[in-house]
């Protein structure tokens, strides 16, 4: 069973990062991908699809414009979370992967407001012992008001 010290951030979220997509951005990061698709780089491919315009590849939301003050779940206290793992035997961090849910597309011009919550932390017993799994959940808001996406990362503690 976990201590407290540990399960007391479930729940907690961060303040609301606001983040801007830029055509110049997407562009480059599908260059870093590798990705050819003309969706992120071509105006007038894009202006013809049925997306009208210039959109974000998967895992891209732009570039922070705005970071949170004074949220529960900061960057020391996530450095709190990481120590409290450590102390109840979890020292070691393995990443779990990510997993993306994608609501409407996410456009040259946007401006996202995201916001971080520990959605879960659990423990297991596995063939090597004990881990813990953290899963971390990202809504990505538009201007609009409308939920863009959620991104949802797993991180495997030992």
């Amino acid at each position: 069973m976990l201590p407290e010290e540990v399960t007391q951030f479930i729940g907690k979220s961060t303040g609301v990062r606001v983040m801007e997509v830029e055509k110049g951005a997407i562009r480059r990061f599908a260059n870093a991908v590798d990705d050819p698709n003309p969706l992120y780089r071509d105006e007038e491919y894009a202006r013809n699809s049925r997306y009208g315009s210039i959109i974000t590849p998967p895992g891209f939301f732009g570039w922070p414009a705005r970071q949170p003050r004074g949220s529960a779940l900061t960057e020391e206290s996530m450095a709190g979370l990481s120590t409290a793992l450590a102390q109840a035997g979890y020292p070691r961090v393995l990443d779990g992967g990510m997993e993306y849910e994608f609501f409407c597309p996410i456009r040259a011009g946007d401006t996202l407001a995201a916001s971080t919550a520990i959605k879960e932390i659990r423990e297991r017993k596995g063939s090597t012992g004990n881990m813990v799994f953290l899963i971390r959940e990202t809504s990505y808001i538009n201007q609009n008001g409308d939920l863009a996406a959620k991104a949802r990362s797993i991180s495997i503690h030992r």
